[in-house]
């Protein structure tokens, strides 16, 4: 049986009662009114327990001053082992500590950043293969790393010997160390088709899509298959990479715009003014003066 298994569980007396000595050691590693009401106490082991007091200090809610009191074998003095400031079941706590490379998001790299790639990136591959050591201007190289961790490291880029296939590759135009792998490919293809592809809002509400785009510029490659380049300074996705099914309403052969409709003209049905009469109308049996007066007129003919 284990020592752990023999210690008694039951708080010892005097340990317990040491209320107000805990109290005062918590109090001067604390700051003054942060030591609250006294919580709870723990016995851990024999003659050693912990006494709990309520913390009072601002952002540490639920966090609770832990002092443990202990005495020796046969001794009445019971002594001050530790204070420190513990969280609580309820207690407010960071979260879980990231590291860099999982935290890290697209946008994140800023001007002066330095965003180092694994040697073994899923992403990369040998850009030429022939040799197991990769060329010495590597950034994986041993010889390159060995200088990087160097104090005064000078790097110095030195060409390989001829002959070998890092100076073929190099007079080649090869320059490359890695290059992207097949999952590289998939994995940019999968970014650039969720972010300007055929299911976005846009391309759905677009005239035509960027295949038959006067200003998309194809890439090389086996991308050029299925992207390319928006050159359309209006288009939302200007300078990005697009999906060949992608779209918008900058397309160059989108139709033209309509123009503001003009009102008909005015529809005229006689060209001759209508009769105002400045008179009433006369009574009914008499003579309209207009046919008296060419009566008039006419008999003034006659005589």
């Amino acid at each position: 049986m284990s020592a752990a298994t023999t210690r008694s569980r039951t708080p010892d007396r005097l340990c317990a009662e040491a209320v107000d000595l805990a109290r005062t050691a918590a109090d001067e590693a604390a700051a003054p009114g942060v030591v609250g009401e006294h919580v709870s106490l723990v016995s851990e082991g024999d003659r050693v327990v912990t006494h709990y007091f309520e913390c009072r200090e601002p952002g540490y809610r639920g966090w609770r001053w832990a002092v443990t009191v202990a005495r020796a074998s046969r001794a009445k003095n019971v002594t001050v082992d530790e204070a420190v400031l513990l969280p609580g079941p309820d207690a407010l706590l960071a979260p879980e500590w990231v590291p860099w490379s999982e935290r890290l998001r697209p946008g994140d790299l800023g001007p002066g950043d330095l965003l180092p790639t694994d040697a073994e990136d899923l992403r990369l591959e040998p850009g030429y293969s022939g040799e197991d050591a990769p060329p010495p201007n590597s950034a994986v190289s041993g010889e390159m790393a060995d200088r990087v961790d160097a104090e005064d490291a000078v790097i110095v880029t030195r060409a390989p010997s001829r002959g070998a296939i890092a100076s073929v590759a190099e007079e080649l135009g090869m320059r490359r160390a890695r290059v992207l792998s097949r999952y590289g490919l998939h994995v940019a293809a999968d970014r650039w088709e969720d972010s300007f592809g055929a299911k976005t809002p846009m391309a759905q509400a677009a005239p035509a899509s960027c295949q038959s785009c006067g200003f998309l510029m194809p890439l090389s490659g086996s991308l050029k298959q299925a992207f390319g380049v928006c050159a359309n300074e209006f288009s939302p996705a200007d300078g990005r990479v697009v999906s060949l099914s992608y779209g918008c309403g900058g397309h160059s052969e989108a139709a033209v715009m309509p123009k503001p409709p003009r009102p008909a003209p005015p529809v005229l049905d006689s060209m001759r003014p209508d009769e105002f009469p400045l008179r009433p109308a006369p009574d009914s049996g008499s003579v309209p003066d207009h046919v008296e007066t060419a009566a008039q007129d006419e008999d003034l003919g006659h005589s």
